[in-house]
């Protein structure tokens, strides 16, 4: 079946339709369902959009008069800067034909007045976000808006399937699919682990869908870039700066360049490094972070579509689809922490058909250099991660059925069996929605006395909210993103900046200076929620630290990692990482030992600060501060102790003033994964970590309202009403739904429970080698450098460091 519309524009165009466009365009026609799978930069957005027009203009085509115009298609993409890139392409698409189909845009940009209008005169497509989809649903005829519907199309599907971001599209998917079974839904996605999975979820129980996969083969050059020194002693961070001028110089090579960091406090000094050392790139150089204010963000992606600068210093900000033709270079600078992300980032660059994807790794310690090795080795092996979908998130259900009942309002039968069909709560039970629908109604077994809690009424055999305030409060709510309490930072004269986190401008006094939008800022005063600046020349200021830059390396990449140290015995055939290294490795194995890729190495090394025990999993930070508390349990069993604790990317370090006597058989018993559930809870402070994850799921939850806009509420009232929330249900209501998320959470996706067992199963099948050296070995030393940085953070910890360092290269 021909697609007349799509060989017209592409004709026009001068181009040739990939073989995955014609079969989406195929697959729509025949009125599958499916998931569209191919390479950033090949036109993944017209495969499914030109099936889209097709199926439109054909049913057109069979109606005897032009009916009334509604809602056609709902494309749902995670954030709003690709969905303006879609709104671009498509309205294009029409405007080239000279089509009658509308599009149009519904973000937390757009203006209320646009928002009634697409109301009242729907486009025949919205491009939108999850939380818009569910503020559709809590408005008067939300669900008759939809009842025309024929397309969902959910874009960058893998990124939001790990989040309860997806928990939001399936329940939003359950809905509408009731009101139109006829629906149609496409997902698109990057390469995930778990992609048949990802599809299963998206599409739901029943719906068989197919899975349309480019054959195309993305040309990636990855590069790393070598310091002109080997450090034998690294530490964390120390070596990035210091290749700044290797990467100006990649810079000036290509036409424009992204350069990402893990951190957006680490974007900050990127930037200010970069414009201090090179003035004459001002104007040709700019910053993009999520804490920016729009207005700095929309500014910078306009002037890379246009090719106006040299060089963007930026954060997983720009990691989606959205499509820069003229970036044909990317940096990573520091372990990108996935395989998936480092792709990603790489398809940022020659992001058009036929080019090549350039990357280059920028390591900011010796040892990070092993994996510009390791991903090398995961992109030619095809190692990549999947994404662990979220269950039983009933914070988000509960405030799902609240939108359902401040909207037309909902029969809970009904409801019950809609979510039943999603993954999320295919294992939900008729007491536990109840006890959903009871707190709602009345506040459940412990909050009946108050009533801000009786939020349903049932209404005609409909439950339905009839407080105007609390339906408002609740439309303020709507979402499933939570971090850290923000405040704008602003100039005297008004001029909005962006916002940063509150647990950041707490510790500051008023004078201090702060690096921010890529400017010296000193804080004047503290307004509300408005941080109040003017532009510092002061010579030194502290960068701000954001609460989302706590992501350890993945599973796969973790994998890899440790397969880079088959090729550190080779003697030949080595990568040039691998090459550089072989200093570092000889010092290693003169002071100590060097591990295979099934050996575990425990170092034990007495220095003058007491007893430090290192162990190298390469498992990832999160994993390690974990096993790090189980560990020190354990060994507290065999000598009462205390320990201190570090961490890196590689390894572990306990100190303590007591000397245990260790040996092979000791550490097989420390590792052992019999016992290990119990001794997570009794060597870690699993309720405290709860109560924290608990702040998140009630405000979700809507127990604890989180404020207007530009008048949010503190953190510590915040954290203070969820703590007093999870006492009371911790002592009269212990099998509370919510707080048992808090736990279940803790354990799945802060302590990584499943992946802590796995390495602890794996540890048990490794040999372990066990060595005492004299002194801190090159893999010790950057895991105790981050506790030296720790307890000497108010001192000048880094010469304190260097002089130690050069007593162990002298020893």
């Amino acid at each position: 079946m021909k697609n007349e519309i799509a060989e017209v524009w592409f004709f026009n165009q001068g181009w040739e339709a990939h073989a995955f466009q014609k079969a989406c365009w195929q697959q729509i026609a025949a009125g599958h369902s499916g998931i569209l799978n191919a390479p950033t930069g090949y036109g993944k957005t017209f495969a499914i959009w030109f099936g889209v027009l097709d199926s439109y203009y054909r049913q057109q085509e069979t109606l005897d008069k032009k009916p009334k115009k509604s809602l056609h298609t709902l494309w749902i993409t995670p954030l709003r800067a690709l969905s303006k890139e879609i709104h671009k392409a498509t309205s294009q698409v029409s405007l080239d034909l000279d089509l009658d189909y509308e599009i149009e845009l519904r973000t937390g940009d757009t203006s209320t007045s646009a928002r009634q209008k697409q109301r009242k005169n729907p486009p025949q497509a919205l491009i939108t976000t999850p939380e818009s989809v569910h503020l559709i649903l809590a408005s008067k005829g939300g669900q008759d808006y939809f009842k025309n519907l024929e397309f969902i199309v959910v874009d960058e599907w893998h990124e939001l399937l790990g989040s309860k971001r997806g928990v939001l599209i399936e329940l939003a998917i359950s809905r509408l699919k009731s009101i139109n079974p006829k629906l149609k839904i496409w997902g698109i996605s990057a390469t995930i682990g778990n992609l048949a999975e990802a599809k299963e979820i998206l599409l739901g129980p029943g719906n068989q869908g197919v899975m349309v996969k480019a054959d195309i083969q993305k040309k990636l050059e990855i590069q790393t870039v070598f310091p002109d020194n080997l450090e034998k002693f690294p530490w964390a961070g120390h070596l990035g700066i210091r290749l700044l001028d290797k990467v100006v110089d990649v810079i000036n090579q290509y036409q424009t360049t992204l350069i990402f960091t893990n951190t957006r406090s680490q974007a900050e000094i990127w930037y200010q490094q970069i414009i201090t050392a090179y003035p004459e790139f001002a104007g040709l150089l700019a910053i993009h972070h999520g804490s920016l204010s729009d207005e700095v963000r929309m500014w910078v992606e306009e002037a890379l579509h246009e090719g106006k600068l040299k060089a963007v210093v930026c954060t997983s900000s720009l990691d989606l689809g959205v499509d820069f033709r003229p970036v044909d270079c990317v940096v990573q600078v520091g372990s990108p922490k996935g395989i998936a992300r480092f792709l990603q980032r790489a398809g940022r660059s020659g992001h058009r058909p036929d080019a090549t994807s350039i990357i280059y790794y920028v390591p900011t310690n010796s040892l990070e250099i092993i994996e510009g090795d390791s991903l090398k080795y995961a992109v030619k092996e095809k190692l990549v991660e999947s994404r662990i979908p979220f269950v039983r998130s009933f914070d988000v259900l509960i405030q799902y059925l609240m939108t359902l009942a401040v909207g037309d309002g909902f029969q809970a039968d009904d409801i019950l069996q809609e979510v039943a069909q999603t993954h999320c709560f295919e294992s939900i039970t008729q007491e536990e929605f109840d006890q959903c629908m009871a707190l709602l109604i009345h506040g459940g077994n412990s909050l009946q006395a108050y009533d801000d809690f009786h939020r349903l009424e049932l209404i005609d055999g409909l439950y339905k909210v009839t407080s105007r305030k609390l339906a408002m409060r609740h439309r303020l709510s709507i979402g499933a993103i939570v971090s850290d309490l923000m405040m704008r930072v602003k100039f005297l004269s008004g001029k909005y900046l962006g916002s940063i986190e509150e647990s950041f401008i707490s510790k500051l006094n008023l004078g201090d200076v702060f690096w921010f939008s890529g400017r010296q800022l000193e804080l004047v005063q503290i307004i509300a929620n408005d941080a109040i600046v003017k532009p510092s020349t002061k010579k030194k200021g502290v960068v701000p630290s954001w609460m989302g830059g706590r992501f350890a390396i993945s599973p796969d990449l973790g994998e890899a990692i440790r397969h880079s140290f088959r090729n550190i015995h080779k003697k030949s055939g080595i990568s040039p990482e691998i090459k550089f290294l072989r200093p570092l490795f000889q010092e290693q194995e003169k002071l100590s030992a060097l591990p295979k890729e099934d050996e575990l190495l425990v170092e034990y090394i007495k220095s003058k600060y007491g007893y430090h025990l290192f162990l190298y999993p390469f498992e990832g930070k999160l994993v390690h501060e974990g096993m790090a508390q189980v560990l020190a349990y354990r060994l507290s069993l065999l000598k009462p102790a205390t320990f201190s604790i570090a961490t890196n990317e590689y390894g572990i370090e306990l100190l303590s003033e007591t000397d245990y006597e260790l040996d092979v058989t000791a550490l097989q018993q420390l590792f052992d994964p019999a016992g290990l559930h119990k001794d997570i809870n009794s060597g870690i402070n699993v309720m405290e970590m709860a109560k924290r994850r608990f702040r998140d799921i009630a405000g979700i939850a809507g127990l604890v309202f989180q404020g207007f806009p530009g008048k949010q509420m503190k953190s510590k009232h915040l954290q203070a009403n969820a703590g007093l929330f999870f006492s009371v249900f911790a002592e009269y209501d212990p099998n509370n739904l919510l707080l048992r998320e808090a736990y279940d959470e803790v354990f799945d996706f802060q302590l990584e429970e499943g992946r802590m067992k796995m390495a602890f199963d794996r540890i048990a099948g490794h040999k372990i080698i066990f060595s005492t050296p004299d002194r801190f070995t090159p893999f010790s030393f950057p895991i105790f450098a981050e506790s030296f940085r720790e307890r000497y953070s108010n001192e000048d910890w880094q010469s304190r460091l260097e002089k130690l360092k050069m007593q162990l290269l002298d020893g």
